[in-house]
């Protein structure tokens, strides 16, 4: 059952040892700053107090997570457990890079309070590593998945890209499966704009692969992983059962409320949308001052609110709410007919091709698309 005052808790750490040609999240290069980021995250967490009433799940990502010291770790974590509710079986998530991850991190880890871990490796061919400008080799990717069994993590998640040149997908999923992971996320090499790999694109360097191959990538992950009994319950998510399900993310794709610290982290309340400064030395300056370290803010219309639920909802598994649907019987079983929807149970449920053009699902429900032939 939905615990109506109950929220997620997601920490921004926005420090990398270097940055990736292809990430657009908010990140900087400087770990001279992770001391006053730590103490403004701890200003802001304080903000907070009694804002919300306790949180099902808690959220370290990045940037890179792993970079931060055990103390750093540590002071973070108390803060938090000392500073707002956390129910007690929580799930608590760090984001790893292969690299940081020795037995005595993952024990460091462990004995924090994290009980997930979410490691990026992104391949297992060193090759594709290095178009990918990643720090770790796929030897240190297996040997990290090895220390969080030993020390004693049993929810551990791997980050795979697909669309990457010159790379074996089969290979890369099946060595994923070898390690027998509680859950995957499959990720396309999607090109955004301000990225090093926009520019490669932009002077002809980088060409990206066609929308028919990442189509017929995408279709063999689905039938591939769901041949090992993994449950695709999430455009870019696939779970061992329900109970791997990635707990916090699944707040984000319905709708339920999350608090965000840290520079350039959302915040929602069921109603109100928040979002803070992406400046490191801006957001610390601010929380000196005692001030939140907000960008803006938008209130959400009944009408907008919808629209989300409906977006959002129909990215994953368990669809949207036939409600939250603005389509008349006719447009439902033209979308039936094509093979991109199926309605039961009150629920408008994407099928695998409907996830194929989830962005354009809602549109096409809302009849401001034609569905494809």
């Amino acid at each position: 059952m939905t615990d109506p005052g109950a929220a997620g808790l997601y920490i921004h750490v926005p420090f990398c040892a270097s940055k990736c040609p292809y990430c657009d999240f908010f990140s900087i290069a400087a770990a001279g700053m992770t001391d006053a980021w730590c103490a403004a995250v701890c200003r802001e967490l304080d903000l907070y107090r009694g804002s919300f009433p306790r949180f099902k799940t808690v959220y370290f990502g990045g940037g890179t997570p792993s970079l931060l010291s055990e103390r750093q770790l540590g002071l973070l974590m108390e803060r938090v457990r000392t500073s707002v509710s956390v129910v007690g079986d929580a799930e608590c998530t760090i984001e790893v890079n292969p690299d940081d991850m020795s037995l005595e991190k993952a024990r460091v880890l462990r004995s924090l309070g994290f009980n997930r871990l979410s490691i990026g490796v992104q391949s297992f061919d060193d090759g594709v590593l290095g178009f990918l400008q990643r720090r770790h080799t796929a030897r240190q990717s297996l040997e990290a998945v090895e220390h969080a069994a030993a020390a004693g993590f049993e929810n551990v998640s791997l980050d795979l890209m697909y669309g990457l040149p010159r790379q074996d997908w089969q290979a890369d999923l099946a060595q994923a499966l070898r390690l027998q992971p509680a859950h995957l996320s499959c990720y396309q090499l999607t090109i955004k704009p301000g990225t090093v790999f926009f520019r490669m694109q932009q002077e002809n360097s980088l060409s990206p692969e066609s929308e028919d191959t990442l189509e017929q990538l995408f279709l063999f992950a689905d039938s591939f992983l769901g041949g090992a009994g993994y449950q695709h319950y999430e455009v870019s998510n696939y779970a061992r059962d329900a109970a791997c399900e990635a707990r916090h993310n699944s707040r984000y794709w319905r709708h339920l409320p999350y608090l965000g610290l840290g520079p350039a982290a959302h915040s929602f309340d069921g109603h109100k949308r928040w979002w803070n400064v992406d400046s490191v030395q801006g957001y610390c300056r601010l929380l000196e001052d005692g001030a939140f370290p907000l960008a803006d803010e938008e209130t959400l219309s009944v009408e907008q609110l919808r629209l989300e639920r409906l977006m959002l909802g129909l990215r994953t598994s368990r669809g949207a709410a036939l409600a939250d649907v603005g389509s008349d019987e006719r447009t439902l079983a033209q979308l039936e007919r094509e093979g991109l929807i199926t309605v039961r149970s009150g629920r408008v449920v994407p099928t695998i091709r409907g996830m194929l053009v989830a962005d354009r699902l809602p549109l096409l429900l809302e009849g401001h698309e034609n569905a494809p032939a």
